[in-house]
């Protein structure tokens, strides 16, 4: 084995001293940034909200001002976690009293109404609106914005039925969902006749309810063999257990005094 002259050996020796320190030294990654304090906590209004006429439907620690469809009480599947609406199954058999979707105490006729949701892998859900219990399902008078996992769920191989449509018959522009597991912000807006879908900061769907293109959509899809679906103007808003897991935050309604688009 070959020798260092002596030399060589000093500097490799003041090296292996040196690097520590130089590591030690390298400043470290900088920290995520905190969240912002000035951003309004989950469930909540601000001072604006409050003005405009918002109201809280969720108050982040209860059920009140909820009820089963058909029912007189919310269904024992939906619970508040942490400050979240949340629907499991459990051992909850499908049918049972413990089941069923969840349904406002209040019906609404012209609103805007905001919510955040979040879905299971696979999961599907859904908000309906003028909800009426002349039916044996909520989905047989109200039509629904659809919520979904468009990634794993079969539904979201359409867009007809894809995460954000008005379900079977209004597909989204496209698709902005976030990714399984992270919120989304949806708003539903009926104002008369006049009704958006819109997701994450985005108007997706458009559509007159009761319009003629709204009659022929209906007739054209599995809805022609209700006839009552899509008739009233005003009803409960209803969220969907459609067996899977699914989240609610943020829920809120203002109400529109003075609707701008006519019915037909």
């Amino acid at each position: 084995m070959s020798r260092l002259p002596a030399a060589a050996l000093a500097a490799s020796f003041v090296g292996s001293m040196l690097l520590p320190m130089l590591v030690i030294a390298t400043p470290a990654a900088p920290a995520s940034p905190a969240a912002d304090p000035a951003a309004p906590k989950p469930n909540t209004l601000t001072p604006e909200e409050k003005k405009a006429g918002w109201k809280l439907l969720f108050d982040g620690k209860s059920t009140r001002g909820w009820r089963g469809f058909k029912a007189k009480k919310a269904p024992a599947a939906w619970s508040v976690k942490d400050g979240v609406l949340t629907f499991e199954a459990g051992s909850h058999a499908s049918g049972s009293p413990e089941r069923g979707d969840l349904m406002t105490a209040d019906q609404y006729e012209n609103f805007e109404l905001a919510y955040d949701w979040k879905i299971s892998e696979g999961g599907n859900s859904g908000v309906i609106y003028h909800v009426q219990e002349s039916e044996d399902r909520p989905w047989k008078t109200g039509p629904e914005m659809q919520v979904l996992d468009n990634k794993k769920h079969k539904d979201g191989q359409s867009p007809l039925t894809s995460a954000g449509s008005c379900y079977g018959l209004y597909p989204p522009g496209k698709d902005v969902t976030r990714p399984v597991g992270e919120w989304n912000q949806a708003r539903l807006l009926v104002d008369g006749a006049h009704v958006e879908h819109w997701l994450n900061g985005e108007r997706i769907v458009s559509y007159e309810k009761g319009s003629d293109d709204w009659k022929a959509k209906v007739a054209a899809s599995k809805f022609k063999e209700f006839p009552n679906f899509g008739k009233p103007t005003k009803g409960f808003i209803d969220i969907q257990d459609h067996n899977d897991k699914v989240e609610y935050r943020n829920v809120k309604v203002r109400v529109i005094k003075k609707p701008t688009a006519q019915r037909p």
